[in-house]
């Protein structure tokens, strides 16, 4: 995983762990993809403060994460719900002829689908 997208994924998760300063840069920084220059001008403090910012938020982000391993849980649900609408459809393809089985698979393809949009 790219680090941007890692610690969007951590800021989802945890962002309310960061004070709304750490959590506007790293917003910006991460998800809007702005340069620490730019953000900057956004906040009105200097590049450097950003960059102090961002790297403290970073800090905050990851012991979370090492606590609670929430974004990493978060992740291998979502693998294994793709997994299983994966082998759903597998089923429902070699069953083409079972009305009954069609079915199944089609609820339990929503099922698996309501989940993964729960995550």
């Amino acid at each position: 995983m790219s680090k941007d997208l890692q610690f969007a994924m951590l800021l989802d998760c945890y962002g309310e762990f960061l004070t709304p300063h750490q959590y506007r840069m790293m917003e910006l920084y991460y998800c809007a993809d702005l340069s620490l220059g730019e953000i900057a001008e956004i906040a009105g403090i200097t590049r450097q403060g950003v960059r102090d910012g961002i790297k403290r938020g970073e800090q905050v982000l990851l012991e979370m994460e090492k606590k609670l391993q929430f974004a990493k849980r978060l992740g291998a649900l979502r693998e294994n719900y793709a997994k299983i609408e994966a082998l759903l459809q597998k089923i429902a393809e070699s069953t083409a002829d079972d009305p009954a089985v069609q079915e199944a698979c089609r609820e339990a393809k929503a099922a698996a689908a309501k989940g993964l949009e729960l995550l």
